[in-house]
């Protein structure tokens, strides 16, 4: 006899942020999640904000993740909108050009690891007590493929990505089990960052990589979409996930297989 059907999305009115929801990602994010009547506050740069102004029911918060002042003030500001978070999505992301370590300056690399590693602690440290008080809430990081596969250029953001995934598990485990955190690992996606994203730096225009090559030499032939990784990142953020806390969910067409 078969068992009563389980739920797997997120129950209407969750209280969902999302930080850099302005980004590719994060508008297809965003509007899934009021696709399922939730409550969404967005945390972004005010150059994001102001180039991709989020749907009008959503709450906007202006902040720099890289300032531990500005993300403690948005977390305020959250606490002033609900007392409690029942989910938080982490997209926020910095890389930096392409180029050899040993041709980083010190400061470039230190902007990689502010824009993610950095991005990810603060964010992390100011909206987990929102998250404790919230219903079954769910925390997720967005790491990288390359967190796990390394590729000549990204040193300085694939150290930060591999940092996420350690922060994830150590969160995972200091906060079980009231408030899960699992992170997703997607390889290269078919949005804005591609060019230098929409915040920190801008567009620059000349993209990281061939995005035809690097999707014609995936098994699965093609270049990720936003699509592809806001489908994993509700399943972590739902019920469908409830036994999951400290793993991570490679998106990657194959490209490594864990």
């Amino acid at each position: 006899m078969a068992g009563p059907a389980l739920p797997i999305d997120l129950p209407a009115g969750s209280r969902i942020a999302v930080a850099g929801g302005c980004g590719g990602i994060g508008r297809i994010l965003v509007s899934a999640l009021l696709d399922r009547a939730c409550e969404v506050a967005v945390v972004d740069m005010p150059p994001s904000l102001a180039a991709h102004p989020p749907p009008g029911d959503v709450i906007s918060i202006a902040a720099d993740a890289t300032s531990a002042a500005q993300v403690e003030a948005a977390a305020r500001v959250m606490q002033s909108h609900c007392n409690g978070l029942d989910g938080f999505v982490n997209l926020c992301g910095y890389a930096p050009p392409r180029v050899a370590i040993d041709a980083y300056d010190p400061d470039t690399w230190s902007a990689a690891i502010d824009g993610n590693l950095n991005a990810a602690f603060l964010l992390s440290r100011a909206f987990m007590p929102l998250l404790k008080a919230g219903t079954r809430p769910a925390l997720v990081h967005a790491a990288s493929s390359l967190a796990v596969k390394a590729a000549p250029g990204y040193g300085p953001y694939a150290a930060a990505k591999a940092g996420i995934l350690a922060l994830t598990r150590t969160l995972a485990e200091e906060n079980a089990p009231t408030v899960r955190v699992n992170a997703v690992a997607p390889s290269a996606v078919r949005t804005e960052f591609i060019a230098g994203g929409t915040g920190r730096a801008g567009g620059s225009g000349t993209p990281l990589l061939d995005l035809d090559a690097y999707g014609n030499a995936l098994p699965l032939g093609r270049v990720a979409e936003a699509d592809d990784v806001v489908g994993p990142i509700l399943f972590l953020l739902g019920p469908g996930s409830a036994y999951m806390t400290g793993q991570v969910l490679h998106i990657n067409g194959g490209l490594w297989q864990p």
